[in-house]
């Protein structure tokens, strides 16, 4: 085999990514480290310490404030069951609509497409959208943080240009096999589109995972609150009062208001990171797949 030589200015070059790359990469972490750090710190150490990436005193008295009350783990579960339920009918009616505005021989396939771009441009706005949830009965309802934003335009029109760089052969040879188009759909297309469905299944489980403004809109009950309101309301408790929250302890002591901040942040994020590895090696391939041709 023969061996490759590199020059002067291509090993420098690359010498030259690998600080750059390195230094980003540094640069996006430390802050979390930061917050990580932060959370198990004491009230004494944040204010005389700007920054720090390991606290001399650990302590847990923040998560212990977070963690006080049952509520806490109703509400994650309230959030997985709103990320994983939301996230599937995104992906339904996402990949159902894609697929036949895939094809370009569909009659009043442009007008359906000028009606997704005009979407993308103009909604209705805030109390319009709170009328119609209002209307439907959906109001203190999980699926009032489903329905809403069941499909999302600019994934819509990313994955039907995925479905149009598909092999058109592949289509006819699934036809003569005598293949129907649901079949087609289930055994051919999708198999194909793991890296486009993975990267969006991403997309979308995280909007719904760190989504709180359409809970606060159209969720009056605090039973059916999501992970990132109950947090929000641990917050400004946490500022107003020591321990105000319901079946807490009297006797305990509340911990510092940066803290308990960093404290939710961690709670808040972790959970969804941890999605992360299972579609990492789909999602540098989907994120760019698709975004080519129009």
């Amino acid at each position: 085999m023969a061996k490759t030589y590199r020059t002067v200015s291509g090993t420098a070059f690359d010498l030259c990514n690998y600080i750059f790359l390195g230094a980003f990469a540094i640069a996006a972490v430390l802050p979390f480290i930061y917050v990580i750090s932060g959370s198990f710190a004491t009230d004494a150490e944040i204010t005389r310490r700007a920054v720090f990436l390991i606290p001399e005193t650990f302590s847990i008295a923040a998560y212990q404030f977070i963690f006080s009350t049952g509520t806490i783990m109703k509400s994650i579960g309230v959030s997985m069951y709103v990320t994983v339920v939301g996230t599937a009918v995104n992906l339904f009616f996402t990949v159902t609509m894609a697929y036949p505005l895939a094809r370009r021989n569909l009659m009043g396939r442009n007008t359906v497409l000028n009606l997704v771009i005009f979407s993308m441009l103009f909604g209705g706005g805030m109390i319009p959208t709170y009328l119609v949830i209002r209307e439907l009965n959906l109001l203190d309802s999980y699926w009032a943080l489903i329905l809403p934003g069941a499909i999302s335009a600019f994934n819509l029109i990313i994955v039907k240009n995925f479905f149009q760089e598909l092999p058109p052969g592949l289509e006819e040879a699934a036809k003569i096999d005598g293949c129907s188009e649901i079949g087609l759909l289930w055994r051919i297309v999708l198999p194909l589109s793991k890296p486009v469905l993975a990267t969006f299944t991403l997309f979308y489980a995280v909007g719904h995972w760190n989504d709180f403004f359409a809970a606060l809109l159209y969720i009056n009950d605090p039973a059916k609150w999501p992970l990132q309101v109950l947090l929000r309301q641990i917050v400004l408790l946490s500022q107003a009062a020591a321990g105000d929250l319901h079946a807490m302890d009297p006797n305990f002591v509340k911990p510092p208001d940066q803290s308990i901040k960093m404290a939710v942040i961690v709670v808040g994020t972790v959970p969804i990171l941890l999605v992360y590895p299972f579609l990492q090696k789909h999602f540098a391939k989907g994120v760019l797949i698709g975004s080519i041709k129009g």
